[in-house]
């Protein structure tokens, strides 16, 4: 049947013919926000009696959908894509387009817009509500789905955890025309925004947070070309005062500071109570190094919008920025956590055959997409639990890992422990029967804002999120208190020793002597020799007979659900304690009412045993009214840093040591690959680089590991290494059906080196290549769309 395959577009083909289309039908219910990309079905046929017609089709974006005469046209297009082999000798009949449908959902009305083409004949465009009923299509439908289309275009181009089979993106705006129509529609429905819904991290979408203004300031911001949406703004602002934060945004993007903060200081007299608005005064402050007003700022806009994320979120960075370690650890555990919803998509058919055309010449330069042994990793690093965290998880996640490596493990231990209550703490507190005075509210409070009041239950605590000691939701097992000092002569290898980039010189003395625990949880020398092994299926811990133990860590994953496997780490042949780093007692989960566990599991909760000055002054000077209990998604969140950190300690050992013993240290693509993803994620970022550019010597096929580098060689201001990642990217961009140019990563990448050093350097690079001359002009088409819409840099 190759002959009835388009030439150059991808298409699934249906085992029942329609059934495509009823699938949508019945998951039209399901789309909550921006709907899934634009569905276009077309059936084939050879006009033969007896011959069965074939009903095919791909996903699809960036087609103007503001009527039904340019829907129609797409499908119109496809009826000269499609192959034509048969010879002037054949018999056969050669396949034809009969008719075809293309599907757009409109965000805003919540109604699949549907356009029927038959070939020849007629065009009929209808609606389809989430019950399936029909409904005609009116001019307001259409330019509700126009703008839908091209938010879905502009939002889903460059999404590295959206990705469909057979999924085709084309440019959504080819030129300032298109640009302008775009503008005009978007102010005709700015005030309808709300109802397409907001990112993950916002709780109730706004007319100012939404996936409108977010597609928007993607899409003029990615260019630096803020000028076009500051005269949007402006046009709003005068109905409505609270789009000032975005007018200001968009004139700090165009670095006209002080006419941002003329609008500023004027909006907030109006809207005094838009957290926005103060947000967009506290990035200026942090830009300018006024932390300390920044906080301030910060603060308000909890008071504000108490119930968002995106509020406390803020006030941790400002917190982190002072300094303030305790204060951000503290802010950090109010934040209100939201069930993370993903993008809208189809549900998945079963094709009867798959049509995939191989993009030529581009594709020509990349691997193989057949699966070797370089798609194979250690389990240990496949079930890392970090690379699954999604929306406020992820992002409370980032500032976890911030502060971490800002100050290190040991020292974010000790700040947990000064500020959240210990298990030993709570089980000594309760001994003394003191539990029910302080939930009464008696002494001191910390509170999250870094302020100390009097009641720990009082009148702001609804403002600004605390609760109270028996809170269900909270964890008393927080982490072992202080650490003991360590001996002396003790060996650090601490993740907190790789701050600043580099390793710790420790493959010398690895060489002579061994690394033990002491009683107190540090390091001591012994007389052993290691094994350093790479990887081995064992998943176990020893004790000190040097029996083997099952060390696996039972709790909640990392989205707060029970999990599906959990592991020891990397390196599972050894603790990661004879580095330094103390694994952190787990939340204590273990009744739905947020009690204890059972008291044998509370027993073998700490590895090493308090020093006996702090349990003595503990139990006289302690009081619950200055410490909080720990959330259990953040205890959650402590393991999972934990498990990133023992892995990257034992990996950045195992490399100091061979390179002293001279050997190639050797992964798989896949590995060198996560092991990238997570030294980003730990802000090492020179190490992360490295195994990047050595999972490139793999023959690995995979796009992340160069559109990474290409990133960072953009922010370095590198051209020649960033025009060489770009080209790679390039091809798997077109290889994958990604024929759009803006927006796109490589020319976000693009304008930021042109920034610096202008289009006319970046263009004699390219030619100075000797690239072919449809590579050339792949590559060019991203310059070209900064000529023909003057984005900076064009003109030098």
């Amino acid at each position: 049947m190759a002959e009835a395959s388009f030439k150059d577009i991808p298409e699934l083909f249906e085992v029942d013919l329609g059934e495509s289309l009823t699938a949508r039908t019945e998951a039209l219910s399901t789309f909550r926000e921006l709907g899934p990309p634009d569905l276009c079905h077309v059936v084939k046929s050879t006009g033969r009696s007896g011959q069965r017609d074939l009903g095919s089709y791909h996903y699809i974006s960036g087609v103007d959908a503001s009527s039904s005469a340019s829907l129609a046209a797409y499908i119109n297009s496809l009826t000269y894509a499609i192959e034509d082999n048969s010879a002037w000798f054949s018999k056969g009949s050669s396949w034809k387009v009969k008719n075809g449908c293309y599907c757009c959902f409109n965000a805003f009305s919540r109604v699949d817009i549907r356009v029927d083409v038959k070939i020849p004949g007629g065009v009929n465009a209808y609606a389809i509500d989430l019950r399936g009923e029909r409904h005609e299509a009116t001019q307001e439908l259409w330019q509700e789905t126009y703008v839908s289309a091209l938010l879905r275009s502009i939002l889903y181009s460059d999404d590295p955890n959206y990705w469909l089979d057979a999924y085709r993106k084309l440019d959504p705006i080819t030129s300032p025309d298109s640009e302008i129509r775009f503008l005009q529609a978007a102010e005709a429905l700015f005030m309808k925004g709300w109802q397409v819904g907001s990112d993950p991290e916002i709780q109730v979408a706004t007319v100012v947070s939404n996936h409108l203004t977010a597609g928007i300031m993607k899409y003029f911001g990615d260019s630096g070309r803020y000028q076009p949406a500051a005269n949007l703004f402006e046009k709003i602002a005068i109905r409505e005062p609270e789009v000032a934060s975005l007018l200001a945004r968009s004139y700090i993007g165009m670095n006209e500071e002080v006419k941002a903060v003329q609008i500023m200081t004027s909006s907030i007299r109006q809207t005094p109570s838009s957290y926005t608005l103060l947000h967009a005064q506290c990035d200026l402050l942090r830009s300018k190094g006024k932390n300390d007003w920044a906080v301030k700022l910060a603060r308000q806009a909890v008071n504000c919008a108490p119930s968002e994320f995106v509020t406390w979120e803020k006030l941790t960075e400002c917190w982190i920025d002072l300094g303030e370690f305790e204060s951000a650890l503290l802010t950090l555990n109010s934040c209100p956590m939201f069930t993370f919803n993903g993008r809208d998509v189809h549900r998945n058919l079963t094709p009867a055959r798959v049509h995939l055309p191989f993009a030529r010449p581009i594709g020509e330069i990349l691997p193989e997409r057949a699966k070797t042994e370089d798609d194979e990793a250690d389990p240990a690093l496949l079930r890392l639990p970090a690379p699954g965290l999604r929306g406020t998880w992820a992002r409370a996640y980032a500032l976890l890992t911030r502060l971490v490596s800002q100050i290190g493990w040991d020292e974010l231990l000790k700040t947990r422990s000064c500020v959240f209550v210990m298990e030993e703490e709570y089980r000594m507190q309760k001994a003394h029967g003191d539990i029910s005075a302080v939930a009464n509210g008696a002494g001191k409070a910390i509170h999250e804002d870094g302020t100390v009041r009097d009641s720990m239950i009082s009148s702001d605590s609804a403002t600004l999120g605390d609760q109270g000691i028996d809170d269900d939701n909270a964890s008393t097992r927080g982490m072992v208190s202080p650490h003991s000092p360590r001996k002396s002569g003790s060996l650090d290898v601490s993740p907190g020793a790789f701050a600043n980039g580099s390793t710790v010189s420790i493959a010398s003395s690895i060489t002579k002597v061994g690394l033990g625990l002491d009683p107190n949880g540090g390091a001591s020398l012994t007389a052993t020799i290691p094994t350093i092994r790479i990887s081995t299926e064992s998943d176990r811990d020893f004790d000190e007979d040097g029996n083997a133990t099952d060390a696996s860590p039972k709790g909640k994953d990392v989205n707060g659900d029970a999990p599906k496997a959990t592991t020891n780490g990397f390196d599972n042949s050894r603790d990661v304690s004879e580095f330094g780093l103390e694994k952190p007692a787990q939340a204590a989960a273990g009744t739905e009412e947020g009690g204890l566990g059972d008291d044998k599991d509370k027993e073998s909760l700490h590895e090493s045993p308090l020093p006996s000055t702090q349990t003595q002054s503990g139990s006289e000077s302690f009081s619950f009214s200055n410490k909080r209990l720990c959330e259990r998604w953040l205890d959650n969140l402590f393991m999972v840093l934990y498990e990133d950190l023992r892995v990257w300690t034992i990996f950045r050992a195992e490399v100091a040591h061979f390179k002293t013993q001279h050997v190639a240290y050797r992964k798989t693509g896949l590995e060198w690959e996560i092991l990238g993803d997570l030294g980003m994620r730990l802000h090492h970022k020179e190490e992360a680089k490295e195994a990047y550019q050595r999972c490139l010597d793999t023959p690995r096929y995979s796009q992340k590991p160069w559109a990474k580098l290409m990133d960072m060689y953009a922010e370095e201001g590198d051209i020649q290494r960033c025009i060489q990642t770009a080209i790679r990217v390039a091809a798997y961009q077109w290889a994958d059906y990604t024929e759009m140019t803006y927006p796109t990563q490589i020319a976000r990448a693009f304008f930021k080196l042109g920034q610096l050093h202008g289009h006319a350097k970046i263009s004699y690079t390219l030619m100075s290549m000797g690239l072919p001359d449809s590579i050339l002009k792949i590559m060019d088409s991203y310059l070209q769309y900064g000529k023909t819409f003057k984005v900076e840099g064009y003109d030098f």
